[in-house]
């Protein structure tokens, strides 16, 4: 793991003439050892606006001044007064005066593999290797390997900070890839239960995503604005792609997705009217940005962009759309537009858009899930900022149906074995609810309150959709397991925020209701 050094007579140089109780002095003196002279993170995270505004919790103020339970951030009340608090709290909100440069050689310095880490040819344990979950728990940045079987943890190892995302799997469920906020990768052998090495592909990052293959990794950046393209199995740089649209506007990343059917990666834009797609197949067609003459084979008259692995196609939409749900055949996609109320369909085979859809109250439709309804298939998404979920028929692109809840939503949840839909209502006084809705009659059959007051969220489903696991999120949370069935609860399992939890084979088979 990297040892950050701050050298003392560098920050002398770097500060020099700087008053004593001047922001960049004090954050010299208090802040620099851990969080980096650079404010882009050490030991600690990165302290720039787009990290800090991302992340729950505290107010800034009182974190500088009592410090932050579970972690190595101290308490600074009894140096600096409520003034010196408030101003290095200014300071670190205040963007950087220059993106700094992050590139290839940049990304390459920061990557270590474990010297010590030994792969081995069977799992080094008992359970199925196919049915653990990865608990994520952010409440002291830690993962739990949780056999879904017998629910005991088989290992909890240390995380960079801030885990983001959720972590994707090789295709055959040995590997695991878990993203940070501050853009650290960090990769994992479930069966050797070891890590096996880290690198910083960004110093502001989204999510990731695993190319069909298992070969290569995507990294969503929002700083700087590229997408960073990592060899999975030494993590290693392989590409980074600066992210700008066709008339030069530069773009963060909102999110990088993986299209198994197509072979390819899927990103969406925060800041420009394009969605990308970029082939993770070595033979990938060529893709021609300008006119061409004729596609009648043997008479295309046209430069290519690019082809091959890593070809890069764009695909036009009239405003930026964020929060992809895909179909099943990935053929098309719904985002979210920008004004919050509508989501709007894209055709990724012609490339354009298709059909639009009232969905107001801000869908959250990267956590949508589909199944079959009738004979039909339908999806659903919640709504961030509205109590209730939207049913839509993704062949006619109509909603069918809208289903009133307790509050706005955040995830939703199923098993192609289980007849019910689990809903939780993340925000507001009904945090502690959680929704089990009937696929077929759309109707609420029951509402749990495991831990009256908490919040209960994030649901997710053994292999064989027998139990499903949900999130106490709670500092001195919990994991409770319920029988998917009857649903009474099987177990408690202490856990430290459990904010996501992921079973390798749902996630490596696509499973019907399990985001991807």
């Amino acid at each position: 793991m990297i040892r950050f050094i701050v050298f003392t007579s560098l920050l002398l140089v770097v500060f020099a003439g700087a008053a004593e109780g001047e922001p960049r002095a004090l954050y010299s003196r208090y802040c620099a050892e851990c969080h980096g002279a650079d404010r882009l993170g050490g030991t600690g995270p990165a302290l720039i606006p787009e990290t800090l505004e991302r992340m729950r919790g505290p107010k800034l103020g009182a974190v500088i001044a009592e410090g932050r339970a579970s972690t190595q951030m101290p308490g600074f009340a009894a140096s600096l007064n409520p003034e010196e608090i408030a101003a290095l709290g200014d300071y670190l909100i205040a963007s950087l005066a220059k993106i700094p440069d992050w590139g290839p050689e940049q990304i390459e310095r920061t990557r270590t593999l474990d010297p010590d880490y030994v792969p081995v040819t069977a799992p080094a344990f008992d359970a199925d290797p196919l049915n653990l979950f990865l608990v994520v728990e952010t409440g002291d940045h830690h993962v739990s390997v949780l056999d879904g079987d017998s629910f005991t943890v088989l290992d909890r190892f240390p995380t960079p900070f801030a885990v983001h995302g959720g972590p994707k799997f090789t295709p055959d469920g040995r590997f695991v890839f878990i993203m940070s906020r501050d853009g650290w990768v960090q990769k994992y052998d479930l069966w050797s239960l070891a890590e096996i090495g880290r690198i910083r592909a960004g110093l502001n990052s989204r999510n990731i995503a695993i190319s069909k293959d298992g070969k290569h990794l995507a990294v969503a950046n929002y700083l700087p604005r590229t997408l960073t393209i990592l060899a999975t199995a030494d993590l290693s740089v392989e590409k980074v792609f600066d992210v700008v649209d066709k008339d030069g506007t530069p773009s963060r990343v909102s999110a990088v997705y993986q299209a198994p059917q197509r072979d390819s990666f899927i990103l969406a834009l925060k800041d420009a009217p394009e969605i990308w797609e970029i082939a993770t197949d070595p033979d990938a067609a060529p893709v021609y940005e300008g006119y061409v003459h004729s596609y009648e084979k043997g008479m295309v008259e046209a430069v290519a962009g690019s082809k091959g692995l890593f070809a890069l196609r764009r695909i036009a939409v009239t405003s930026p759309l964020d929060d992809f749900f895909f179909t099943p055949d990935y053929r098309h996609l719904i985002g979210a537009a920008r004004d919050g109320e509508r989501g709007v369909v894209v055709n990724l085979t012609v490339g354009r858009e298709i059909a639009e859809l009232p969905l107001p109250g801000l869908p959250h439709l990267g956590s949508g899930i589909s199944w079959i309804r009738d004979g039909r298939r339908v999806m659903a998404t919640p709504h961030l900022k509205e109590a209730r979920l939207s049913v839509i028929d993704i062949e006619t692109w109509q909603v069918v149906e809208t289903i009133e809840t307790l509050g706005p939503g955040f995830f939703l949840r199923s098993h192609e074995n289980s007849r019910y839909v689990w809903a939780d209502v993340f925000f507001g006084p009904n945090r502690d609810a959680m929704h089990v809705i009937d696929k077929q009659t759309l109707e609420i059959v029951e509402t749990l309150r495991p831990v009256p007051g908490a919040t209960v969220a994030h649901v997710e489903f053994d292999r064989g959709g027998k139990h499903a696991l949900v999130s106490v999120w709670e500092d001195d949370g919990a994991v409770i397991v319920y029988d998917a069935k009857t649903l009474e609860e099987v177990t408690r399992l202490p856990m430290r925020k459990p904010s996501g939890k992921y079973n390798v084979w749902n996630k490596i088979s696509f499973s019907d209701g399990t985001s991807h």
